[in-house]
């Protein structure tokens, strides 16, 4: 499944660490999701992924 909300789309970004001899490795910056129960655009009930970002701002109607 992929990690992304239900919402507003946001995801996993990828990206470098980059400590002081700027020696590049992989990481991941991980989007801060909650399973939770909406109700949709047609009035059923949901469980799915929203970010923390969209519950806070009222973007969603829960269940």
């Amino acid at each position: 499944m992929a990690r992304r909300c239900y919402i507003t789309g946001v995801g996993t970004v990828t990206g470098n660490n980059r400590p002081h001899s700027l020696h590049a490795t992989r990481r991941k910056w991980k989007a801060n999701l909650q399973k939770v129960r909406i109700i949709d655009e047609k009035g059923r009930v949901k469980r799915v992924y929203v970010s923390a970002k969209a519950l806070k701002s009222g973007l969603v109607k829960r269940a």
